[in-house]
């Protein structure tokens, strides 16, 4: 067995195609519409999904709204260098909720970022950080 995809729903499509594929640098693999069913599938990634997990955004037409609630936690990206990423993401017009600094209670450098819908996308640093001042961007683990 291998994890294939996560899915989320989505209010606006476009956005969020713009959000992921432009702000976070992933692919647009494939879109369909299901007229029957009035809803469109759209699957990005880093990948083709014969080798990498990808993410399923689902669009029910006539619906631009979704509350998060509490069971949601975050998806998580693994980042070469958390600090420059979130600057690159801030300059395509994305969202950071978090600054880049070591998660509580612990030395991981994490950031957060924020997606159209309102779900959080967790950075992983997944080497030792960059130099930079962490003292003044350290947070919170959401």
């Amino acid at each position: 067995m291998r994890m294939l995809h996560t899915m989320l729903r989505v209010g606006n499509l476009d956005e969020s195609l713009a959000f992921y594929c432009d702000v976070l640098g992933m692919k647009l693999l494939r879109k369909k519409d299901y007229p029957g069913g009035e809803f469109t599938l759209a699957f990005v990634g880093y990948g083709d999904e014969s080798d990498n997990t990808v993410i399923e955004l689902t669009y029910n037409w006539g619906t631009d709204h979704y509350d998060i609630g509490g069971g949601y936690g975050h998806i998580a990206l693994g980042v070469e260098d958390i600090y420059s990423n979130c600057e690159q993401i801030k300059a395509r017009g994305g969202k950071v909720v978090r600054e880049p600094g070591p998660m509580k209670h612990g030395t991981t450098v994490i950031a957060f970022v924020e997606d159209p819908t309102g779900y959080k996308i967790e950075l992983i640093q997944l080497k030792a950080a960059p130099q930079g001042d962490t003292a003044a961007t350290a947070g919170t683990a959401r």
